[in-house]
C-alpha cells in the first residue's frame, strides 16, 4: 500500500486504485525509457524534431503520420507553396518526416511554414516544435522564424539553485506589467518590475503566457506553439536576461506551463496538424473541453507523451526556469474535467471518473522535472483536492511541490467585497488557511490572475 495512503486511515478502502495509478505509472515508464534509458533520455524530442543549424548545414524533421507529401516555404523561396527543392522526405512507417539543407539556405530571421497534404486536403502549418513564431503587424499572420543569432546568450549565472526557504511568490503577466497603453516587454519588466520584486523581499518570480499563443486575451492559456516564447514580448535572448537577472539576485523563475489544453486554431496550432483531427488530442466527444473552447490533449498515446514531456525538459534546459506552475490540472484529472463538482467525498476521487492516463502523464512529468532539477517547483493548479497530488513519489504521490490553495484568494476577495472590516470571522479566515492535507505542502496567495482578471479587477 503506498505511504501517504497507510497514514490515512480515510484513504485505505481506495489504497488499490492508487497502487493501480502507480503500477500504470511505471509500466508506461518502462514502455517509455526501455531498458537502457532514463526518463530524461527520452525527454529529448525537442533535440531531434524541428530546425536545427548542423556542420553540414540545416536538418529539419517532423512527425505527421496521416501527410502525403510535405514542404518548407519561406522569405528563402518567396513563399513558393510545392517547390521540389524544399520537400520533405518521409524517412519513417510512423510518419516522420526530414530535410537536409545545405549551409547558406536558410537564414536567421528567415520566415517559414510547412505546406501539409494529406488524402482529400493540403494546409498551411506551424511546425510543432519551432522556437520562435512571430505575427506580421499588418496581416496579423503568424510564422514561424529562423532563430540562429550570430553570438547565443551567454549565461551569467548558470549554476543558480533555487532558495531552500518556502517560496514567495509574484505572479506576472509581462504584456500587462506596464501602465502605458501598450503590451509590456521582457526588457521593460526586468527593468522596471524585476527592482520592484527584489526590494518586496519575493523570492520567486511566476510568468504567466510565455508560450506563444494567437490570441492576446486568452492571457497565454490557448497555446499555439509549446516551445516559443511569446514573440510579443521580445526575443528570446530577452527572456533570458530576465531570468539571468532574476537569479543574480538569488530569486527562482517559474513559468506557466499550460498542458491541460490546446488552441482549436489550425493554421497557428495543431488543431488538425496532418489533416486528422486525432493526430495529438482525442476524437469524438473527448476532444474539445465543453468550458474552455479548447483541444484535449490524448495522454494516452506515446508521441503526445514524447511531446509533452520534451517540453518540460526544453525550459528548464534553454531558459533556465526553475520550475513550473502547471495550469488546469483538476481538468486534466477527471472526465468530465471536474466541472459542476463540489468534491465533498473521497469517493469522487476514486469512482472511475480519473484520466487515468493524464494522472500517468503528470506522475512522469513530475519524476522528469526532478530528475533534471532536484531543487526544480512544481506546483498543481488543482481545485478538487485529489490525495497525494502534492505527496512525495517515494510515498506513493503523484510528485508535486506544492498544490495551489485555490480557495484562498477567492476567500479573501469574498471577505473585501462583501463584509466590512469588523464583520470578518476570525474561525472562517483560521479554517480556509489551515484545511489541507498534512502531508501535502499547500501555497495559498492573497491575490491570483483569476482575481485580477475574471469580474474582480
Amino acid at each position: 500500500m503506498p505511504l501517504f495512503a497507510m497514514h490515512d486511515p480515510w484513504l485505505q478502502p481506495f489504497a488499490e486504485v492508487i497502487s493501480h495509478r502507480l503500477n500504470h505509472a511505471a509500466r508506461k515508464e518502462a514502455e517509455l525509457t526501455g531498458k537502457s534509458q532514463s526518463l530524461k533520455d527520452f525527454a529529448l524530442g525537442h533535440l531531434f524534431f524541428g530546425l536545427h543549424h548542423t556542420r553540414d548545414g540545416w536538418l529539419f524533421r517532423e512527425w505527421a503520420p496521416n501527410a502525403t507529401a510535405v514542404f518548407l516555404t519561406g522569405t528563402f523561396n518567396n513563399w513558393q507553396k510545392e517547390d521540389p527543392r524544399y520537400a520533405l522526405e518521409r524517412i519513417s512507417s510512423e510518419g516522420i518526416w526530414e530535410i537536409k539543407l545545405e549551409p547558406g539556405s536558410l537564414h536567421h530571421g528567415d520566415l517559414f511554414k510547412l505546406i501539409m497534404h494529406w488524402v482529400g486536403g493540403s494546409g498551411e502549418r506551424i511546425p510543432a516544435w519551432c522556437r520562435r513564431v512571430v505575427q506580421d503587424e499588418k496581416t496579423k499572420i503568424f510564422n514561424a522564424q529562423v532563430w540562429e543569432p550570430s553570438e547565443p546568450y551567454k549565461w551569467r549565472y548558470p549554476d543558480f539553485i533555487v532558495p531552500s526557504d518556502p517560496p514567495l511568490i509574484y505572479e506576472a503577466h509581462i504584456g500587462m506589467a506596464t501602465e502605458e497603453h501598450k503590451v509590456g516587454s521582457f526588457n521593460e519588466f526586468r527593468q522596471n518590475i524585476l527592482p520592484r520584486v527584489i526590494r518586496g523581499g519575493y523570492n520567486t518570480l511566476q510568468l504567466m503566457a510565455i508560450q506563444e499563443h494567437p490570441y492576446y486575451g486568452s492571457f497565454g492559456y490557448h497555446v499555439s506553439s509549446l516551445f516559443a516564447a511569446s514573440s510579443r514580448f521580445g526575443t528570446p535572448e530577452d527572456l533570458k536576461a530576465l531570468i539571468d537577472e532574476a537569479h543574480g539576485a538569488g530569486i527562482a523563475v517559474i513559468m506557466d506551463l499550460v498542458h491541460s489544453h490546446a488552441v482549436k486554431n489550425e493554421t497557428e496550432g495543431l488543431g488538425r496538424f496532418d489533416g486528422t483531427p486525432f493526430q495529438y488530442f482525442h476524437e469524438g466527444l473527448r476532444r474539445e473541453h465543453v468550458a474552455w473552447d479548447s483541444l484535449c490533449y490524448n495522454y494516452g498515446k506515446n508521441e503526445v507523451l514524447h511531446l509533452l514531456l520534451s517540453n518540460c525538459a526544453f525550459w528548464l534546459g534553454e531558459y533556465y526556469f526553475d520550475g513550473f506552475r502547471m495550469d488546469g490540472i483538476t481538468s486534466m484529472l477527471y472526465l468530465d474535467h471536474g466541472l459542476s463538482k463540489n468534491f465533498t467525498s473521497l469517493d469522487m476521487y476514486f469512482d472511475g471518473n480519473s484520466d487515468e492516463d493524464a494522472i500517468v502523464y503528470l506522475m512522469l512529468a513530475n519524476q522528469l522535472v526532478h530528475e533534471i532539477r532536484s531543487d526544480a517547483i512544481t506546483i498543481a493548479e488543482d481545485m478538487s483536492g485529489m490525495p497525494g497530488l502534492a505527496t512525495p513519489q517515494k510515498e506513493g504521490g503523484y510528485g508535486f511541490n506544492y498544490r495551489l490553495a485555490m480557495g484562498v484568494p477567492d476567500f479573501w476577495i469574498k471577505l473585501i467585497k462583501e463584509f466590512p472590516d469588523e464583520k470578518w470571522n476570525v474561525n472562517s479566515m483560521y479554517y480556509e488557511l489551515t484545511n489541507r492535507r498534512a502531508d501535502e505542502r499547500a501555497i495559498g496567495y492573497c491575490e491570483s490572475h483569476d482575481q485580477a482578471l475574471v469580474g474582480d479587477q
